[in-house]
């Protein structure tokens, strides 16, 4: 809907003064260039989909995931070791819960490190196998073999603290819930309905999307991106030719699944801008169509809007019918450039940059 002008919001505008700050903005990598990041829910998944279906253009062989794993799961503070999925302890007497192993010492002996599959095999339809989605090294991580042993199969579940079984099923540690969510949605993303979210995580369903689960929405928001999956996602993408989109920018997942909200890691530019204390979020941004959208997350009513240009002249001035919760703004006729974007919500008022192409 079109907003309206509000005597309201008249008094909040003649009542701010803006302090406008010019900075650096993010950019979208080049490997994203042919996607439409102004879609959103199922559109979009299926423009990523086929990008790293169609880039992905070196399925590696299952023995040779071992000398891929021995440069993408490298600990960036020590060449030497491999950081170990699950793994917290390195001091203790035990190895099982080692979080570092000599990247050399892998296989199936105890103290060694094996090929972890985040996204078990078996859980796949049908069975993944060890080719195809079963080699695939965006899904395998080094892992010690015990532990590996330890995990089996077991689905996903919440909990807190160190990995390990939460009933009949596993959690993966607080250091390591946002890297598995990640994965998860890679496979999905690149293998669909053979490699289910559903499948392989215990929680409620998501609004948009049955076959993905909350919970992983959840763990990519609350835990940040590493520089270790940073590392990981460039030397898998050197050998295979394709990325993993949520470990560029988790923040991917909001505008397929929405859910919590995840850090925009391209700086607010490459796909939305939001809020996280007024929970207030406008997308996409840049702005490449004729409208672009504001979206309460926590269901309060946004009471109110006030638009400026880079100069404080006021180009928009208006407010949503009550309770409305998701609002468009017609952008059409407006210049390229920066604007910024005052939002009253829950009784307070928040600004936002957002960029017009």
């Amino acid at each position: 809907m079109r907003l309206k002008y509000s005597a309201d919001m008249k008094k909040i505008a003649t009542s701010f003064l803006l302090f406008f700050c010019l900075g650096s903005f993010g950019q979208i990598p080049a490997y994203y260039a042919s996607v439409d990041f102004t879609l959103t829910e199922m559109a979009l998944k299926a423009e990523l989909a086929d990008l790293i279906t169609s880039t992905h253009t070196y399925p590696t062989t299952y023995s040779e995931v071992w000398a891929v794993l021995q440069s993408s799961d490298l600990d960036p503070t020590n060449s030497a070791v491999v950081l170990l999925m699950y793994g917290y302890n390195d001091d203790d007497a035990s190895v099982i819960n080692d979080r570092s192993r000599d990247k050399d010492n892998y296989g199936g002996s105890t103290g060694q490190w094996n090929r972890e599959h985040v996204f078990p095999k078996s859980l796949g339809s049908p069975d993944l196998g060890t080719s195809g989605p079963g080699s695939d090294p965006h899904n395998l991580r080094a892992s010690d073999v015990q532990m590996n042993g330890d995990r089996g199969n077991k689905m996903y579940a919440n909990g807190s603290g160190n990995a390990g079984s939460v009933g009949s099923n596993w959690y993966p540690g607080d250091e390591w819930k946002g890297d598995a969510a990640r994965i998860i949605m890679y496979m999905y993303l690149r293998y669909g309905n053979r490699c289910l979210p559903s499948a392989v995580t215990v929680g409620s369903a998501n609004a948009i999307d049955p076959a993905m689960i909350d919970l992983l929405l959840d763990w990519n928001a609350s835990d940040d991106v590493s520089t270790f999956e940073i590392n990981r996602n460039n030397a898998i993408y050197a050998v295979l030719g394709n990325r993993n989109p949520f470990i560029d920018n988790p923040h991917i997942a909001n505008l397929i699944w929405e859910g919590a909200l995840a850090e925009d890691t391209w700086g607010g530019v490459g796909l939305s801008t939001f809020d996280a204390v007024s929970h207030v979020e406008l997308y996409p941004n840049p702005v490449l169509g004729n409208s672009f959208f504001i979206r309460s997350t926590a269901l309060d009513p946004i009471e109110g809007l006030v638009i400026y240009n880079s100069q404080g002249q006021i180009v928009e001035f208006g407010s949503s019918i009550l309770n409305n919760t998701n609002c468009s703004v017609d952008v059409n006729n407006w210049k390229s450039g920066i604007y910024y974007v005052q939002v009253q919500s829950n009784q307070t008022v928040n600004t936002h940059k957002i960029i017009i192409q």
